[in-house]
């Protein structure tokens, strides 16, 4: 699980041609931790994996099962 995580928040942030730092305005992060979690060095909260289903309009499902695509 959550092994593609990193390039499906790399898909929605670009499909919604959106920088680190709209982004991370959008979300009330750094734009340093969605690069981060983008290049797997970070690992995302239950809090924030929930604020992006949210952003994206996407489920939680999607952003961590492997299986299901975005």
């Amino acid at each position: 699980m959550m092994k593609r995580f990193r390039k499906k928040l790399r898909t929605l942030r670009e499909r919604h041609r959106l920088s680190y730092r709209q982004l991370a305005a959008e979300l009330d992060c750094s734009h340093a931790h969605l690069i981060g979690l983008e290049n797997g060095t970070h690992n995302p909260s239950a809090e924030f994996i929930l604020k992006l289903a949210h952003y994206f309009k996407v489920t939680t499902d999607q952003l961590l099962e492997d299986d299901q695509d975005v």
